[in-house]
């Protein structure tokens, strides 16, 4: 997978949710402004800290947890 630098996840921040940049942005808040229709450019100038290669890596961190798939073991 390729390095995704601008995702973190910390316990204290935001319930250890995946962040931008440490920030109290969610991965989640990003990609479901995506979803509801607004654009980059939108989201940008909403959240001026922000940057274009944020929200690029935060929609790549979505697509690859998005592939991981459970596998469910028996216990016996």
């Amino acid at each position: 997978m390729e390095q995704l630098n601008r995702i973190t996840q910390q316990p204290g921040v935001m319930g250890g949710k995946a962040c931008i940049r440490g920030m109290r942005v969610t991965v989640g808040m990003v990609v479901g402004q995506i979803g509801a229709g607004h654009s980059v450019d939108e989201i940008l100038a909403d959240y001026p800290y922000l940057e274009r290669e944020d929200i690029m890596q935060a929609l790549r961190y979505a697509a690859w947890r998005a592939e991981e798939r459970e596998v469910m073991l028996t216990t016996t």
